[in-house]
């Protein structure tokens, strides 16, 4: 990242934390004026407490004005619920609407059931039909059914089309706003017809070149239009090779090809390769932040994005699924531990010692498997290279098995006093990071394998593997060795 991008990502950071803090800091103050004005005696109290609201009321309207809506966004999810609507109320009608798409889903739906519907149902017809398409899943039937009627058969031909597309898919993603021309033309045409439109839709850094039955034939790059001779077939500028995506392949391989080839937008074709729609770097950056909340919220074993002040109730069932299963290897993991409790009787020290192996082997899997989650997102890993990469594994567990299982190992006997304590500890450790690396790389291949999300769960299920086996292999060669 160059030294200018680091300042422009560093003021923005800024600026989001001033614009949160002076809304927090406003309606702090606005509480206090306002229960200051209720206090007052006589009968202009109630004048008094309309004149204070109406002044609070306007000055936060002016605040949040100025904002970009991706920082109301922002700020919307980070407030509780009495001032998330407090600042709502205070969005203008168009912003509201590009607040609306920006919010996560969580707030999306709480801004939807906190809101009257016909304010909503307004809001939603000033948005252009692919933002439409884009939360019309957390929109409830009802509004949905509301908002199709408003929309011009056009732009409802858009949303229908969109929507058939899954979430994942780049189709859901893409623009319907492009540049192209026809493959007969010349340069100078294509010159001509981009003054007569007057503006470009954003992010459009190439034109598309088609043929007379729409079919992609290639993409030329807008500077070397502007230098090449005007006579010149368009078609003869088409002869590099392109990346181009169909509606239906997934998001998250796009991402990859956007930053692996520093690509501003790319053509989105169907079947046929006709040309169907455009990918842009924005809608790019959406993939990546959801594809990144989402991986956050599986690995802790979270079923879907919950709001942060949603109800106890909403945040406890979301919990349950993940928290069952722990629950289940939690109780099978002391029944391992329940049997040997004779061992653990006669030599008090395992208890405090079988800790240790079970964590540096959690640790060590939870290392290997976000390093094959990793790979496995952006495609590193195919089947054909699973060996090799389990390979590789092993080979680092036993390193640090041996030279952790030492360290270990010397600890217990300056502890203890007793060397084959020592030993037996070692193996342990050497064994359980042996098992770790194992798990850590098959269970998000095998979650993989199967269709599911690799990082969804894994951490619960390594650490079930990883403390299981822990505790099983240190107690079982304390009983060999120790008793």
């Amino acid at each position: 990242m160059a030294p200018e991008d680091l300042v422009a990502t560093h003021h923005s950071e800024t600026r989001l934390a001033q614009n949160l803090g002076e809304i927090v800091r406003l309606l702090d103050r606005h509480r206090v004026l306002e229960a200051m004005a209720h206090q007052q005696e006589g009968p202009k109290r109630d004048l008094l407490e309309q004149l204070q609201h109406r002044q609070n009321v306007a000055e936060l309207n002016k605040r949040v004005q100025a904002m970009h809506a991706a920082d109301l966004a922002y700020i919307l999810e980070a407030l509780a619920p009495e001032d998330r609507l407090s600042v709502w109320k205070e969005v203008p009608p168009q912003l509201a609407a590009d607040v609306f798409v920006e919010t996560s889903d969580a707030v999306r739906r709480f801004l939807v059931a906190e809101t009257d519907e016909a304010l909503i149902v307004a809001l939603l017809e000033r948005l252009n039909p692919e933002d439409l398409a884009f939360v019309f899943s957390s929109l409830p039937e009802e509004i949905q059914a509301r908002v199709s009627l408003t929309l011009e058969s056009s732009e409802r031909s858009i949303l229908e089309e969109t929507i058939q597309y899954d979430d994942l898919a780049v189709g859901h993603y893409m623009t319907r706003e492009w540049v192209e021309a026809d493959e007969r033309q010349s340069i100078g045409d294509v010159l001509r017809e981009l003054r007569a439109r007057g503006s470009l839709p954003p992010q459009t850094d190439h034109i598309f070149v088609v043929d007379g039955r729409h079919v992609l034939r290639g993409m030329v790059a807008l500077p070397t239009l502007l230098v090449q001779d005007p006579a010149t077939p368009i078609v003869a500028l088409t002869g590099e090779e392109f990346v181009s995506f169909r509606a239906i392949d997934e998001a998250k391989g796009a991402v990859s090809a956007f930053e692996r080839y520093n690509l501003v937008s790319a053509p989105v074709v169907d079947e046929r390769n006709k040309l169907v729609g455009r990918l842009t770097v924005d809608a790019v950056m959406d993939v990546m932040r959801d594809a990144a909340s989402l991986q956050a919220l599986r690995s802790g074993g979270l079923t879907q994005d919950e709001d942060l002040f949603a109800s106890w109730w909403d945040s406890a069932r979301n919990r349950w699924p993940w928290l069952a299963v722990n629950l289940v290897t939690a109780f099978m993991t002391s029944r391992v531990v329940g049997q040997f409790e004779g061992v653990i009787g006669q030599l008090a020290a395992l208890a405090a010692l079988m800790p240790i192996v079970a964590s540096i082997g959690g640790n060590t899997g939870n290392q290997t498997m976000a390093l094959v989650i990793r790979s496995l997102a952006t495609d590193q890993v195919q089947p054909n290279r699973a060996r090799r990469v389990l390979n590789k594994e092993l080979t680092i567990g036993v390193v640090n098995g041996l030279a952790w299982g030492l360290l270990v190992g010397v600890f217990a006997i300056l502890i203890y006093w007793r060397l084959t304590l020592g030993v037996v500890m070692m193996a342990a450790v050497l064994l359980n990071l042996v098992v770790a690396a194992i798990a850590g790389v098959l269970i998000p291949l095998g979650l993989h394998s199967s269709g599911r999300d690799p990082a969804h769960g894994a951490s619960v299920l390594l650490t079930f593997i990883t403390d299981g086996m822990g505790f099983f292999l240190f107690l079982g060669l304390a009983r060999v060795f120790l008793v």
